[in-house]
């Protein structure tokens, strides 16, 4: 790897108190604690990227007309850092994140960031904040780098002026009491994406799209909501932030396929490849609403289970609708959902080989 920018360093001069660190690392639940550090880089359509540098963690100021404020022109990814056994730090897969991060740049008409210098910048943060690592159970250091177009100007046009960053924030495991079955709520009024538009992207108007339906999923109960296609409304796409599998009675596991409006998860991909490891056939095609509904009644649909960066990997125990419900298999995770789960997170934390060479050495 070699990176093109030169990271200037300014460490923080009141770093977190010990104690207070040790106690945020014991509960950290998700997203509500943020680690000493963070980076920034800019881009200029006159300069290119510059000024990358490594400051202490803390507020951006914002001209009342920046540009993302406005129109939305903002991307990001979430990737986590894990301490094994030996003590050593490890990212799952960041140069696909670097890779996605670029796609969805190009679509939102940002500057696409170098690979290297994207792993760089995350590196660098958890090098510095290595500290901030936590041990124990599934807890890690969630990464969640961003660009935004923070030029101040009104004008629908791509910013003349984007901002990069990464900041870092301890995470507990997604399920604290064990891993839980979630509840689905279908979608029949709302869509997430449509052929052409930002589906694919990873960018925040995509999840602002998705918080009424998941409203709408609360009030009826259910923990997740899950999205069918724009136009015939019958194809299942995703659910808010996760990608789906399921899971037939004769072993194979079928994900619905990338048709531009739904996001390539990193997760996702990983989990084909491991399936197909341990003896499954993997398809990747369109699957109907009704195929789901009528095979979870049927029992050819035995498990269905969902992927992303903060879960890892979620059963899903049942599917609800206006008018009717189903529970899937006897409601609890399944044995192959459970399998591939622990397969994964044993790659992840360095319990197992790394036979695809996924894990990249940080500290």
């Amino acid at each position: 790897m070699t990176a093109s920018l030169e990271f200037r360093r300014e460490l923080t001069p009141s770093p977190t108190p010990v104690e207070r660190r040790e106690d945020i690392l014991a509960q950290p639940g998700f997203g509500r604690f943020f680690t000493d550090h963070m980076v920034t880089v800019t881009w200029t359509s006159g300069e290119g990227w510059h000024d990358a540098v490594l400051r202490p963690y803390g507020p951006l100021s914002l001209d009342p007309a920046t540009a993302v404020l406005h129109y939305a022109q903002e991307i990001f990814e979430g990737l986590k850092a894990y301490r094994h056994d030996d003590g050593s730090i490890w990212t799952f897969r960041p140069e696909a994140n670097a890779r996605r991060f670029q796609s969805s740049a190009h679509r939102m008409a940002l500057p696409e960031l170098d690979a290297d210098d994207f792993v760089a910048a995350l590196d660098l943060l958890v090098q510095t904040d290595h500290e901030w690592v936590p041990t124990g159970g599934e807890k890690s250091l969630y990464l969640r780098p961003f660009m935004f177009a923070s030029e101040v100007f009104l004008g629908v046009r791509p910013a003349h002026e984007v901002t990069f960053a990464v900041i870092a924030s301890p995470a507990a495991s997604y399920f604290a009491e064990g891993v839980k079955p979630v509840s689905i709520w279908l979608s029949e009024d709302y869509t997430r994406a449509a052929v052409g538009g930002t589906g694919a992207a990873k960018c925040g108007g995509n999840y602002a799209a998705s918080l009424l339906a998941q409203q709408e999923a609360g009030a009826n109960g259910c923990d997740q909501v899950a999205f069918l296609d724009a136009v015939e409304r019958r194809w299942v796409e995703e659910l808010g932030g996760m990608n789906l599998y399921f899971v037939f009675d004769d072993g194979s596991i079928v994900t619905p396929e990338l048709t531009g409006t739904i996001l390539e998860g990193i997760t996702r991909e990983a989990i084909m490849a491991l399936g197909a490891e341990l003896g499954h056939k993997i398809e990747e095609r369109r699957i109907d609403v009704d195929e789901w509904r009528s095979g979870v009644v049927s029992g050819r649909i035995a498990e269905v289970f969902a992927c992303g960066t903060a879960a890892v990997v979620t059963p899903v125990g049942s599917l609800k609708w206006r008018g009717g419900a189903l529970e899937i298999g006897d409601g609890s995770a399944g044995p192959v959902t459970s399998r591939i789960r622990q397969q994964l997170l044993d790659i992840q934390y360095g319990r197992a080989q790394d036979a695809h060479g996924w894990l990249h050495r940080v500290r």
